[in-house]
Parts: C-alpha cells; structure tokens; sequence
C-alpha cells in the first residue's frame, strides 16, 4: 500500500512527525501484514499547491507502478494540490484507493475515488462538505486549532505532547446527520487505513 503525504504550508518538522506516528499506527495494528510505503511529498511553500510537482514526484517515486494503489493523505494547503494530483494519477491510468483531506476548508472535492474529511471543528466540517465530501467523515468535537489536526496521531501519553484530538464520526452523504460514533482522529484514521488494506 503505497501513502503519499501532502503537507500544508508550515514547519517540515511536523510532517514528518506526522509520518513518524503514522508508521508507529500501522506497524502496531493488523495492518503490519502488508508493508506500507510511505511517501512525503517535498515541496515547500507554494508548491504544495501545484498538482503537476505532486504528479511528477509520484511519478518518480513510484516508477511506472500505475497500478500500485495510493492513499493520499493531505494536509490545509496540500489538499489543493493534492487533489488535482489524485485526479492527473488517475488520467494517467492509476490507481487511487481513497483521498483523506485533513483540514482542506474551502477546497472542492470529487473524485471517482473514496473521499474524507477530517475538521478542527464543526463549522469547518459542515461548510467544507458543501464542496464535497464522501462518507465518513471526522471533526474534532471540542474544537481544536488548525495544526492540532496535523498532531492529531500524537498521544497524551506524555506531557510533552498535546492531547489526543477527540471529535465525532460523521456520515456526510446523507447530510447533516446526527454522529455514528465518538473516537480520537487517530482512530478515525487507523479505520479508513484499514478499511483500504483490505479492499
């Protein structure tokens, strides 16, 4: 299962923090039995908008392996590029397995590919899946700020680190409706990890 990360416009560190508590995720749980390769994309700054560097640095990345699936995990900024990227992979004859657009407030998404968003909060949530959304969808509940969503696989293990971002599980292709289920937005993520793996 080949990821590809597309951060936002903020400090790398996070990113690949980010990257570092996603691998943790998927080696601890069931989806260990297939190895995933986790990409970052590695543009800064304004590039993260640009879908042609995004295509190209999959393209490179991954060779002619067009029929690999991909799950793109996007992030604020990234999500604008991101998505065209998804949608140029496809014209190209490739293969994505789903699209997670993590905080992408303001960004129109559709696809022939499953879509979900994950929010700081409700407003964002409703009013971004006005734009389009799949189902399951996640917003943190309390709010947080925006870059707690990009922290949102760290652990309140340690003092060092900021809570576990908690929220609601929302199933947005019937409207607004009512949650499914309360769970961190680590959680909501392992699920649709998983969800994918097996698919």
């Amino acid at each position: 299962m080949n990821i590809i990360i597309c951060p936002g416009i903020h400090d790398p560190d996070l990113t690949e923090s980010f990257r570092s508590k996603l691998l943790d995720l998927v080696y601890d749980s069931a989806i260990a039995s297939n190895s995933a390769n986790i990409l970052i994309f590695p543009g800064k700054d304004f590039l993260v908008l640009s879908a042609f560097h995004i295509l190209q640095f999959l393209r490179v990345s991954l060779g002619n392996q067009l029929k690999s699936p991909i799950i793109f995990i996007s992030f604020s900024a990234g999500v604008v590029g991101a998505i065209g990227a998804a949608h140029l992979w496809e014209l190209l004859g490739g293969r994505v397995k789903a699209f997670i657009a993590i905080d992408g407030w303001g960004v129109p998404l559709q696809g022939n590919f499953p879509i979900h968003r994950m929010s700081h909060d409700y407003f964002t949530h409703w009013s971004s899946c006005l734009l389009g959304s799949g189902q399951n969808n996640f917003y943190a509940q309390p709010a947080v700020d925006h870059l707690s969503m990009w922290r949102c696989l760290t652990t309140s293990r340690s003092a060092s680190l900021p809570e576990t971002v908690q929220g609601c599980w929302v199933d947005s292709s019937i409207g607004i409706s009512p949650p499914k289920g309360r769970l961190t937005a680590a959680e909501f993520l392992l699920m649709l990890l998983k969800r994918y793996e097996a698919n």
